[in-house]
């Protein structure tokens, strides 16, 4: 069946048509025109799945997966700067974006206030006004190509990284010797693919946003500064006094959000061990013990979930507020300071509060991204991190035509790091063709007998072999 799905699905895949994306060129790129014949087609009929480009190559989950193990075996360095060595260059490319979003964003107020300027009869050459208007014009244009372009890199990226992280996840799952697979539920496991590894995949984003927005704030008060003067001391205090204010709750947001997520795990271990033991639950009619024992976990997850959510809002309520703040102290601080308002300064104070605006609301979403990609980065690494199954648990012998291709000598398997074996002095031979039935009372060792054939339970003494031809053997479920 493995085989047809395959097939199938290679079939499916050489009927859609190539990426248009990894053929377009440069300037194709850069104005996103090769997403036009997919858009007429969608315009003409509705969109089916076999209408969508399959995808490049570069970003199917093996290639990106293939390239982190080859980092990570050259590295041995953590997680995080294993994928940071992955995407360096990309990561370069969309900063370059998110740079001249920023400048290009920055010079308006400065271009508003030369043409205020020369309004007013201060032209320093001929068509002076005109210049400065096609380079207003220009600005902006640039400012929107920069700002699709940051966005759409680095939205790129995060998916890859999503897919790589999500295949390392499901690798891993795969290989976990049986004391960590004891540590990690399958709905941990399923937290880890679909929450944490979303939140890392976001951060390619927000780590760009975190330093532009400095950037841009910066910028924003030299603006002030050339407008007002010495009144942009008062809008430093206020976004001083704005971040103050939300320091000590960093740390606590980061506690917060780890308590959520251990919630979580907790709740989804609950729910699939209910849903995988249905049947028993049934039949001893437990399941309003079980239901009250998953709502109370959910209480307790909601309890951090509404603890984590109060604290952003908080920080967003003192953020928003800020940038009328900072207007309204700095006028304040003209008047005693007598500062003159004329229309040049006034008009360049009022275009540079959008530059200030814009990073002082960013600065709540950037702080709790940071928070949530910490610590989902330290759970994919601690997981990533579990021991393994130990490759010499069992002889593979590459064998087509084995007379016998499971073999036991004198084997001792146990589950646990305690020395006190679950099974002793195994010694088995199972011809090929033939069909074999283990029989014993419940909880005899019948299943822990073919978790070590396959390599599952850790091997303490004896020998194992296995053929690696998967045509030779088939296992069933053992007889009670």
């Amino acid at each position: 069946n493995s085989l047809n799905n395959d097939a199938i699905q290679d079939e499916f895949d050489s009927e859609r048509s190539a990426s248009p994306f990894s053929v377009a060129g440069f300037f194709s790129r850069m104005s996103f025109w090769w997403i036009n014949p997919l858009m007429k087609k969608g315009y003409r009929k509705p969109l089916e799945e076999k209408d969508i480009p399959a995808l490049d190559v570069a970003d199917q989950a093996g290639t990106q997966y293939s390239m982190f193990v080859d980092k990570i075996n050259a590295k041995q360095s953590s997680l995080f700067w294993v994928i940071v060595s992955c995407y360096k260059r990309d990561i370069l490319f969309s900063g370059f974006f998110a740079l001249l979003k920023v400048l290009t964003l920055s010079s308006g107020p400065l271009l508003v206030k030369e043409f205020i300027n020369v309004s007013s009869g201060k032209e320093a050459f001929k068509n002076e006004g005109v210049v400065i208007a096609l380079g207003l014009l220009l600005s902006k244009c640039l400012e929107s190509l920069a700002q699709r372009q940051w966005y759409f890199q680095t939205r790129r990226v995060g998916i890859q990284v999503r897919s790589l992280l999500s295949a390392a996840i499901y690798r891993k799952q795969q290989k976990l010797s049986c004391f960590a697979s004891i540590k990690h539920s399958s709905g941990e496991i399923t937290n880890y693919l679909i929450v944490d590894a979303y939140r890392v995949g976001e951060f390619p984003f927000w780590f760009h946003r975190t330093w532009t927005t400095g950037l841009q704030l910066g910028i924003a008060l030299a603006v002030l500064y050339d407008a007002v003067g010495p009144a942009t001391i008062a809008s430093v205090l206020v976004i001083m006094l704005s971040v103050l204010l939300n320091a000590p709750l960093a740390r606590q947001q980061q506690y917060f959000q780890k308590k959520l997520m251990e919630a979580q795990d907790m709740r989804l271990k609950a729910m699939s061990e209910s849903l995988v033991n249905m049947k028993v639950l049934k039949l001893y009619a437990w399941e309003a013990h079980f239901k009250s024992v998953i709502e109370h976990l959910r209480e307790l997850e909601l309890k951090w979930l509404s603890a984590f959510q109060l604290g952003k809002a908080y920080t967003s309520v003192v953020f928003w507020a800020s940038p009328a703040l900072v207007s309204a102290a700095t006028f304040i601080a003209c008047y005693f300071l007598g500062v003159p308002l004329n229309p040049s300064n006034v008009f360049t104070f009022v275009a540079a509060l959008r530059l200030v605006q814009d990073p002082i609301n960013h600065i709540p979403n950037v702080i709790g991204s940071v928070i949530q990609a910490r610590v989902a980065f330290s759970r994919i690494s601690s997981f990533l991190g579990e021991s393994e199954l130990p490759k010499d648990q069992i002889s593979m012998e590459h064998c087509v035509c084995s007379q016998y291709p499971i073999v036991f000598k004198s084997g001792c398997f146990s589950w646990d790091s305690s020395g006190n074996s679950n099974l002793r002095n195994i010694s088995l031979e199972v011809k090929a063709g033939t069909k074999v039935a283990i029989c014993g009372e419940v909880g005899s060792g019948k299943s822990t007998l073919l978790g070590a054939i396959l390599g599952e339970v850790p091997r303490t003494e004896g020998m194992v072999v296995a053929a690696t031809h998967r045509s030779l053997v088939s296992f069933s479920n053992p007889l009670f």
